[in-house]
């Protein structure tokens, strides 16, 4: 497990897996919401997204939590994938994670709330087309995201 990248719908706990799984492993973590959002909330281009991304992703070791939803382009940091973690948790448990985490908008929402029906059907298959030798793992509730964690070998290097 040298390059993780972690999907899901907001509120499922992507960074805090992501935080957990460097400090077991010692892998670096790189929010992508830190890259990829610029001032007032803007999303990056398509291009310059695509760039941030091979440029985060040619790194020798990392794990990388972050689902953009509709303005996420994941195709270059899955291909140097060797693990992906899919976390497809309750809609009630990340509705409830994400208000009490912030203020989001609408748009927010609708995302979390289609999220299993039309999100992720798209992130599957980019998974499937672009890391087609990753490990994946799809974990489904809070108990399945702890036993993987507990079998995440300490300094996986």
């Amino acid at each position: 497990m040298e390059r993780v990248v972690v999907l899901g719908r907001g509120g499922a706990g992507k960074s805090t897996l992501a935080r957990a799984l460097g400090e077991t492993t010692g892998l670096p973590v790189v929010e992508l919401d830190q890259h990829f959002w610029v001032v007032g909330a803007r999303p990056l281009s398509g291009a310059e997204w695509t760039s941030v991304q091979e440029r985060l992703a040619g790194r020798e070791r990392w794990v990388m939590d972050g689902d953009l939803g509709p303005h996420d382009a994941p195709a270059p940091r899955l291909r140097r994938a060797d693990t992906v973690i899919v976390l497809d948790l309750p809609l009630a448990l990340c509705a409830w994670r994400a208000l009490r985490r912030s203020r989001e908008r609408a748009d927010f929402w609708w995302w979390v709330i289609t999220w299993r029906r039309r999100s992720q059907p798209r992130v599957l298959e980019a998974v499937a087309t672009h890391a087609p030798r990753a490990h994946v793992h799809r974990l489904r509730s809070r108990a399945q995201v702890r036993r993987f964690l507990a079998a995440v070998p300490s300094d996986a290097r």
